[in-house]
């Protein structure tokens, strides 16, 4: 479930024998280590949802900064999954506050690699709990080789590419919103 296609070739990101490719593809755009984790997120076009509510939440800057930072980053496709109207009413300038505690519920202040996520999972009898720069709790899990976050309400994203490498950090790309608790 974790494996992805980076240039041509098959990298396995799986927890347990994580293959690391130099430069993953993320939605048609290589993701360079050396770069931070909104300089890579603009040049993916299953991203652009994320990045404008980046943007209209004021977090550039953030994403910019020193880190490290392990970013959960939902598709355009996860962001549809919302019900109809939920992201254009969230990208209004007065649903900012709204808008960036979500968005900073898929931040965790630390770089967690898909093997520290595995180790922590495994230490803590298969669920993780961890807090995020929103002061969120994500539980994480490895259920039969797929690595699963699930949100305050009980939502569980599915880790689709996991350990792209950033300067500032690590991104996984996920399939679900996850929402602060309503």
């Amino acid at each position: 479930m974790l494996a992805a296609v980076f240039a041509g070739s098959v990298a396995f990101a799986a927890f347990g024998g994580v293959a690391y490719a130099k430069d993953p593809m993320v939605g048609g755009a290589p993701m360079y280590a050396s770069k931070n984790i909104i300089e890579n997120a603009v040049n993916s076009k299953d991203h652009t949802t994320l990045v404008a509510a980046v943007k209209a939440a004021g977090l550039v800057e953030t994403l910019e900064g020193k880190g490290p930072f392990t970013v959960f980053a939902p598709t355009n496709e996860a962001f549809a999954k919302l019900p109809k109207g939920t992201v254009e009413t969230l990208l209004k300038p007065e649903n900012k506050d709204k808008l960036t505690k979500i968005l900073t519920c898929h931040v965790i202040a630390a770089d967690a690699t898909a093997s520290v996520v595995k180790k922590m999972v495994k230490e803590d009898g298969g669920a993780h709990k961890v807090k995020t720069v929103g002061g969120c709790m994500l539980t994480l899990r490895d259920k039969k080789g797929h690595v699963t976050v699930t949100d305050e309400n009980g939502n569980t994203a599915r880790v689709t590419i996991a350990d792209v490498k950033q300067s500032n950090g690590v991104i996984h790309v996920i399939d679900k919103v996850l929402l602060p608790k309503s």
